[in-house]
């Protein structure tokens, strides 16, 4: 309860500061104004603690901020998220935990966390995974998102991104064609698919639902009702 007191002693003696430092108060003297800063001043010397546990007071209250900001976001987006018929699946899709990733072919965190991934994949047979595309970080990327959708049609999906996703060096559109023929996808249909609306509409509306979820950066990913950003460890 003292560190309370003088927590509001300070917030009064500051917010007093303040209202000197106003032309509205020409009156106060200038010892009063000299003298509140002087304790506002001791204050801090005396009871450093006081404005780190501020700090983190504050910080508590933007993460759950945050924190029901995405809950809001997800419950609402909540088809968008998980039952839109365009998104890849992989894994049991009718298994009973649904894990969503948000990733790019060219975010190096998203190639290291896919070793692992595919291993939690294989191990957990009750395990729905849906791949959700999120090509942030340039034309090229958005080139393979789409490449990588349009091989979904084909049946191919699982095999061209792990292809892409093992890739390593530069991402090129070039490589991203070279890639599919690799892991037998048919080109023509390919190509003729990723030029589908529904694509492209689907990419867009994926960047909408990230932000809405506050995701700004891959990979991301949604366990149950936990949005977790950054790479996981096996």
């Amino acid at each position: 309860m003292p560190q309370i007191r003088f927590f509001g002693g300070l917030i009064s003696a500051m917010f007093a500061l303040a209202l000197l430092a106003s032309p509205a108060v020409p009156q106060i003297a200038e010892n009063d104004k000299r003298a509140i800063e002087d304790i506002v001043r001791q204050y801090i010397l005396d009871n450093p603690e006081i404005i780190a546990d501020a700090i983190a007071r504050l910080r508590q209250r933007d993460r759950l901020a945050r924190a029901q900001s995405q809950a809001r976001a997800r419950d609402e987006n909540a088809a968008r998220i998980y039952h839109n018929p365009l998104t890849p699946e992989m894994g049991n899709p009718n298994g009973d935990v649904t894990v969503v990733e948000f990733f790019d072919y060219q975010c190096g965190y998203c190639k290291r966390v896919f070793p692992v991934f595919k291993k939690v994949i294989a191990s957990d047979r009750n395990l729905r995974v849906l791949m959700k595309e999120l090509p942030i970080l340039g034309p090229v990327s958005r080139f393979a998102a789409r490449a990588s959708m349009a091989a979904e049609k084909q049946g191919k999906f699982f095999a061209y991104h792990a292809a892409l996703m093992e890739l390593s060096g530069r991402l090129t559109e070039k490589r991203v064609i070279q890639t599919a023929r690799r892991v037998g996808l048919d080109i023509e249909i390919l190509v003729r698919d990723m030029a589908d609306p529904a694509i492209e509409s689907y990419l867009d509306q994926t960047l909408e639902l990230a932000q809405a979820l506050g995701i700004n950066g891959t990979p991301a990913f949604l366990f149950g009702d936990q949005l977790v950003p950054g790479a996981i460890e096996e």
